[in-house]
């Protein structure tokens, strides 16, 4: 809505409201879309103010302004190995601000993507990425469409906010102070029309009287308008924080400001002013600073070209105005015109996939990519755009044969998703957040795994050299090893992993495996056919009553061959597997009622005594508990841990790796500069983990050849359930309401995967 109509409807609704109208809420809504539109000219010595007050806001590019867009949408992400030199930076960020928040069409970014789009995003803020066009490349279903124009919207809604101001140059000529005034005064005077409708120009409200009024439709930022050779004595006397000066006057990020030219039409103009003002300091007084608001829909800012879209061949000006400033300066001296380009200079040119017309635009673009110039007519535009696309692995055949554009090409991957967390998110939102009600709990994330698989490589050289061992693992994993690698990409190190391997995971390991996703989601089933998929496995069991189970899901999958063939061999029944270890871990959890005080006070004593010589009596810094520290006191705490059968250089070697990590990171780090208790530490919280498991391990010991126990659990919640003896009701009822409220199952869908797990025997399994 124009400012000029919000306003008028303000004024509408407040004369209806006094005849007696109800339009309270109208007279709201207008009063707030003209604060939010409003976006006043100051002029060029406000300007400097600005500068004076808030350097890093106003100094801003393309690049800055869109990385700074980015990071306030999407918060600093969480990095599990950042207290560790291990880190090799692979961070969980939570784009939803970005991508899905407040949106018709949400797009769901997984931890891959995240990660590629945001180290992308880092590099426009150092100035490294300039000179290219970015081309997010990924299958058709991956969502890329659904990608830029949520980024895209974001982008305007940013420029609309007090944080996304972004400024261009705004010139208002003031005539009298023009040495051929007169000789112009004349000239309107001769022209039917001409001065009413110069007299009657309007810009925010205000008539402005013998000024003629327009914006440079390059987009030119206002420092741009002082001569180079002044730039920096200018800043140096504005900017009194010697910090953020000297970051302006040397960084990379900033070196625009010092070496970038006014556009053809504002350099023309200024020349034509040194020669038409008494006094110089007249021109700065005519320029003016105006907040630059980025229009998809107008191409302001932003222009989105797709395939069958004409390309534009022919240059823009405007012969009222041209002819305006003709009568001010010598004919010729100030040429208005401009390209298309100029619309998105210091904005974003984006191409929906690169076919048909789209290919040509590339092609056209190279040159301007590579020399930030172009032609029109014999003017040069200096052009400093974010130039993005979208494009299809079978469409790079149009580019990838020109040599010259290898180096100008960056492409980011944008597959089918493959973290099955981000997954799950997605039927969520496409079915509902209580999709999860319709299952087990446990079987929609594995339906999500069995999609994943499908678009994933089996041949998996990084992990399968990492463990060497893999035959140990049959209990847990598929045999091409992906349900690991899929645990990986969400950030998470499976609990079935032995100790000895964990250790090998290294920070080149965990990189391998990472980069390796680069090759991965460009086969299998779509984002569009994961949804179709899911759809017909409710179509299947709707008119069952009860929960989707995991043996449903199996062989749901079994029966239909197309389906099938994308999934890797065996993949369905090692998932199934994996799925009777995770219930098998929830059962123990819920069974276990272990005393958690006196873990965590051995746990921290242990961590303090290991600080001291054998023999050593000390009170514990963190339980006040007198400790006599011995080798039977360490080895009872580190069998725990290790097992009973552990070797004496087994739990040595244990011993100095946690003393070596208490005083590099837990106490170094964490609890001298974060001030974080003992019981926070990423260290005793590992430690807590293990010491449970181990427990947990042993915790069904009683109930393996009791048939008793299969018994009470299906006669949990009837009166039957009295005739047992006090010890097995009291396991029973904590089992089964642990797992409702631990876990999210029902009492029925409790008591359904307890008899699930005893007639398979999986007690006995793991």
């Amino acid at each position: 809505m124009a400012k000029k109509n919000i306003h008028e409807l303000s004024k509408l609704a407040k004369n209806l409201k006094e005849e007696g109208g109800r339009i309270e809420s109208l007279i709201r809504l207008s009063n707030k879309a003209y604060k939010k539109e409003k976006r006043p000219t100051i002029s060029f010595d406000e300007f400097l103010n600005e500068i004076r007050k808030n350097p890093e806001l106003v100094f801003r590019d393309i690049f800055q302004f869109f990385h700074d867009m980015v990071k306030h949408y999407i918060p600093e992400g969480v990095d599990e190995y950042g207290v560790q030199k291990e880190s090799i930076g692979y961070v969980n960020y939570d784009t939803k601000n970005l991508f899905s928040s407040d949106i018709h069409d949400p797009f769901f970014a997984d931890r891959l993507f995240a990660n590629r789009f945001m180290k992308l995003v880092e590099g426009f803020k150092s100035n490294i990425q300039k000179n290219r066009i970015y081309l997010f490349e990924g299958p058709p279903g991956s969502g890329k469409s659904t990608f830029l124009n949520n980024l895209l919207h974001k982008l305007e809604e940013y420029s609309k906010l007090k944080e996304g101001i972004m400024y261009k140059t705004n010139w208002q000529l003031d005539i009298s102070k023009i040495s051929d005034f007169t000789r112009f005064s004349q000239s309107i005077q001769k022209v039917p029309g001409l001065k009413e409708q110069y007299y009657s120009q309007v810009r925010f409200g205000v008539k402005h009287p013998n000024k003629l009024v327009f914006s440079c439709p390059n987009h030119d930022h206002p420092i741009l308008q002082v001569p180079i050779e002044f730039r920096k004595d200018l800043l140096d006397e504005l900017i009194t924080d010697e910090k953020i000066k000297e970051e302006i006057m040397h960084s990379k990020q900033y070196e625009w400001i010092f070496k970038e030219k006014p556009c053809s039409i504002c350099n023309s103009l200024h020349s034509a002013l040194v020669d038409s003002v008494s006094d110089p300091m007249d021109i700065y007084k005519m320029i003016f600073v105006k907040p630059m608001v980025f229009n998809r829909q107008l191409g302001n800012g932003i222009s989105v070209f797709n395939p069958g879209d004409p390309v534009i061949r022919n240059d823009i000006s405007n012969n009222l105005l041209q002819q305006k400033i003709d009568n001010l300066f010598e004919k010729t001296s100030v040429i208005y015109r401009f390209s298309y380009l100029a619309k998105t200079n210091n904005g974003i040119y984006a191409l929906m996939d690169i076919k048909k017309n789209n290919i040509e635009r590339l092609k056209n673009l190279h040159g301007i990519i590579s020399d930030g110039v172009h032609k029109v007519e014999l003017l040069e535009e200096r052009i400093r755009t974010f130039f993005i696309g979208l494009v299809n692995p079978s469409d790079k055949a149009h580019y990838e044969q020109i040599p010259s554009f290898k180096d100008r090409v960056m492409t980011i991957k944008i597959p089918y998703i493959l973290d099955y967390n981000t997954e799950v998110a997605i039927y969520k939102n496409k079915f509902g957040e209580n999709i999860s009600e319709k299952f087990v709990p446990l079987v929609l994330e594995n339906f999500a795994k069995i999609i994943l698989s499908s678009r994933m490589n089996v041949s998996n050289s990084v992990v399968k050299s990492w463990l060497t061992n893999q035959v140990k693992y049959n209990k847990y994993a598929d045999k091409d090893l992906l349900l690991l690698k899929m645990d990986i990409f969400t950030g998470k190190i499976p609990t079935w992993l032995h100790e000895d391997d964990i250790k090998k995971l290294s920070k080149k390991v965990r990189k391998d495996i990472i980069n390796s996703a680069n090759e991965e989601g460009f086969k299998g089933f779509s984002g569009r056919q994961s949804l179709s998929i899911i759809n017909d496995l409710f179509d299947k069991y709707k008119d069952f009553e009860k929960q989707i189970t995991m043996d449903m899901v199996e062989k749901f999958f079994i029966a239909n061959e197309e389906y099938k063939k994308l999934i890797p061999t065996d993949f369905l029944s090692s998932i199934v597997d994996l799925y009777d270890y995770n219930i098998m871990q929830e059962i123990k959890t819920s069974l276990y009622h272990y005393n958690n005080k006196k873990i965590s006070t051995d746990i921290q004593d242990y961590l303090f005594a290991i600080n001291f010589s054998l023999g050593t009596k000390k009170a514990s810094a963190y339980t006040g508990k007198e400790l006599d520290i011995t080798e039977e006191y360490l080895s009872k705490f580190e069998k725990i841990i290790l097992g009973a059968a552990a070797t004496k250089d087994k739990r040595d070697e244990f011993r100095k790796e946690m003393q070596n990590q208490y005083i590099k990171y837990t106490l170094a780090q964490e609890i001298s500069l974060k001030n974080k208790k003992i019981t926070q530490t990423k260290q005793y919280k590992e430690l807590y983990d293990k010491y449970v498991g181990k427990i947990k391990e042993n915790v069904l010991e009683p109930y393996k050849e009791n048939v008793s126990f299969r018994r009470a659990i299906l006669d949990f919640g009837n009166k039957n359930f009295n005739a047992y003896d006090k010890r097995l009701k009291t396991d029973v009822k904590l089992l089964i309401t642990n797992l409702n409220k631990k876990y999210d199952y029902t009492i029925k869908g409790a008591k359904q995967i307890c008899i699930y797990a005893i007639d398979k025997s999986l007690f006995k399994i793991y």
